[in-house]
């Protein structure tokens, strides 16, 4: 292994700062830097960092690696390429399911005898969808090395993630079953700025610590002194959180048969109203709709344009339901099913007409889907929407021009579809998902600068439910 090279941090942490503010600084310093790819921005997210696959690709020197025979990587973008090098090396490959909402994690079974491109994609979300097989509590699997995401790590092995805690509760759930124990190494792979200093006193008994850590031009042995969970903290939990994640109501009670304490945590109050203390409130909060600028401090402001007092109805900040605050005291609060923006159905679902122009919101956010195959069906894209739960308030269908334009309600709900339809492909086709170019360019998670449609509905009008699938339009 390569000799450690020590670097100072590029990103300081203040004295007193809490997760969510180490969380936002490496958020905004990726951000103002350019330093990821798609999806952007990357508020809320693990970072997709440049150089993430040049990062990856440092997994395959560790010794550490070279010796494990079934190895556990998380489902995010940037570590995609760590997912390949093991199936390329003939590893087991464990997945956990997205949210877990279906099971623990699946093992990725490539087809005998697949070449690099068929490892490519069963190593991405649709491989992870299409070549698995799910793995239960009740299976009996010895995971040797651990790969998980980080939105920040310190050279000691302290890491923070997302704010959701999945990472924290896949990890305790294996070692429940046996799967892990004191001695499996945990690596994070993550940029260089996003290796910090952490203060010791603001992490908890069920955070998970890691052993390596890679970047793209480094690989760090931490020696971590700090241990890992090696099971639940009941207490950290709460009946809302059971209720989301399926699989840890069959864990608990596995538990309790073994005569353990499983008395569950209660639910912040805060959460009744989508508050979290210890959250940032741009986090929470959707702002009145106008134009925003920041300035060099990140202090948001009205930009005066000096144009006319335009007459747009302002709505009030809108208080989101998922939030993602320390203060819920443990395993974090994640967001809820993508689609659950969407207050009409199409009548493919059972809920009537899809919204006309009059009946949506005065501002929406618009994905561009390009690369539509020639010939493609509009029926075809929309169940293949429905399937990744990313089905738009409306669908504007450009065929000829092998495209389509989706509108969404907001820009977390764009942002949950636009992850959804990574990797989509159709008719042997890889379709392109992005956000449409005038929404564009640093935004921050739930800021958006799409004006408002006008009150009068454009020349050509959008597909409906009930048109024919040959429908085209030139709505731009």
């Amino acid at each position: 292994m390569e000799p450690v090279i020590q670097v100072e941090p590029v990103i300081i942490v203040n004295p007193g700062a809490t997760k969510w503010d180490i969380r936002q600084k490496v958020w905004d310093y990726i951000e103002d830097n350019n330093l990821a790819n798609f999806p952007r921005p990357v508020h809320n997210r693990i970072p997709n960092f440049k150089g993430a696959n040049q990062a990856c690709n440092r997994l395959v020197g560790l010794q550490e690696f070279k010796s494990s025979q079934t190895i556990k990587v998380n489902p995010d973008r940037p570590q995609q390429q760590a997912r390949f090098v093991t199936l390329e090396a003939q590893k087991t490959l464990l997945v956990p399911t997205p949210r877990l909402r279906t099971g623990l994690f699946n093992n990725i079974t490539p087809p005998q005898g697949a070449t690099k491109e068929q490892l490519r994609i069963c190593s991405s979300s649709q491989g992870v969808r299409d070549f698995s097989v799910p793995f239960d509590l009740d299976a009996k699997v010895k995971v040797d090395l651990v790969v998980v995401g980080s939105v920040a790590v310190s050279e000691k092995g302290l890491r923070i993630g997302k704010g959701e805690g999945f990472a924290d509760l896949e990890y305790a759930m294996m070692a429940c079953m046996g799967a892990v124990n004191e001695s499996t190494v945990v690596v994070t792979i993550v940029h260089d700025c996003q290796v910090v200093d952490i203060p010791d006193d603001i992490m908890e008994s069920h955070d998970l610590t890691v052993d390596y850590i890679l970047t793209p031009t480094r690989i760090i042995k931490t020696d971590c002194q700090f241990p890992k969970p090696q099971g639940i903290f009941w207490n950290k939990l709460n009946s809302e959180k059971l209720e989301k994640i399926p699989i840890l109501k069959k864990l608990l009670a596995l538990e309790e048969q073994a005569g353990k304490d499983v008395t569950l945590g209660v639910a912040p109050v805060a959460a009744e109203s989508g508050l979290q203390t210890g959250q940032p409130k741009r986090q929470t909060r959707r702002r009145p709709r106008q134009n925003i600028q920041q300035d060099d401090k990140g202090e948001s402001k009205q930009e005066n344009t000096g144009e006319p007092e335009k007459r747009v109805r302002q709505r009030p900040a809108r208080v989101r339901k998922d939030s993602r605050g320390d203060g819920g005291g443990g395993y974090e609060r994640g967001k809820g099913k993508r689609g659950d923006n969407l207050k009409e159905k199409s009548p493919e679902e059972g809920g009537g007409e899809v919204p006309s122009q009059r009946k949506l919101p005065l501002s929406v956010t618009t994905v561009y889907l390009g690369g539509i195959p020639a010939g493609l069906r509009v029926s075809e894209l929309k169940a293949a929407l429905r399937e990744r739960e990313a089905a738009p308030l409306r669908l504007t269908w450009q065929g000829a021009q092998h495209r389509a334009f989706l509108d969404y309600s907001d820009p977390q709900a764009a942002e949950q579809a636009l992850e959804a339809l990574q990797d989509l492909s159709l008719n042997g086709h890889s379709l392109q998902a992005e956000l449409a170019k005038s929404q564009r360019g640093g935004k921050r998670s739930g800021q958006s600068n799409r004006r408002p449609r006008p009150s009068t509905p454009p020349k050509s009008n959008p597909v409906t439910a009930d048109e024919s699938d040959t429908n085209e339009n030139a709505e731009q």
